[in-house]
């Protein structure tokens, strides 16, 4: 079994699989099972339907053998949110350049569901009511926002924002602009 702190070949390997899928980018493929590598497989489980553990396991291992990267509901430019997944697609030149583990509201704090557009966006935005710092904040909905969040656990956690991994939050703070569509789905 692969897990955070292994390393070595299968590793290399297994990120190259994640990456070629969307999961992760092609240079964090480095043989180190780090946190990056556990929130794309977290993301990979998620999309396929498995227990999110982060750990690759025999049902992990078979699933990537047989897996196709992840399908947009449409080609246009922007965000998917799939909740029940906990997985962000950015969605640009027809297709998915990266599927990301998130972590969206949690039970009675939900996240809103529907079509937005990015209506603002913060570098540093501060949530008055949880006293907190949301770097990177793009907001589709008044209050809610997709934002870099240092925990991202793999279950929903948030106050109905969706929390991006650091590691990742540049990537999608780069790819957004104001008007971009996100469609968010339970």
């Amino acid at each position: 079994m692969l897990r955070l702190g292994s390393h070595g070949s299968a590793v290399r390997t297994l990120q190259g699989t994640l990456a070629g899928l969307t999961y992760l980018p092609r240079a964090a493929v480095d043989g180190t099972f780090g946190i990056r590598t556990w929130h794309a497989v977290i993301a990979f489980q998620g999309w396929s339907g498995l227990m999110r553990d982060g750990v690759v396991g025999p049902r992990t291992r078979a699933a990537l053998g047989r897996a196709r990267p992840p399908r947009p509901w449409t080609t246009a430019t922007g965000y998917e949110v799939h909740i029940a997944q906990q997985v962000l697609l950015l969605v640009g030149d027809g297709r998915v350049l990266r599927a990301i583990h998130v972590s969206t509201g949690m039970p009675g704090w939900p996240t809103p569901v529907g079509h937005f557009t990015i209506i603002a966006r913060d570098l540093m935005s501060f949530s008055v009511p949880f006293q907190t710092w949301m770097p990177l904040a793009q907001y589709f909905s008044p209050g809610y926002a997709l934002h870099e969040y240092p925990e991202v656990p793999d279950y929903p956690a948030s106050h109905g924002c969706i929390r991006i991994p650091a590691q990742e939050a540049p990537v999608v703070w780069q790819f957004g602009r104001i008007g971009m569509r996100v469609w968010t789905t339970a």
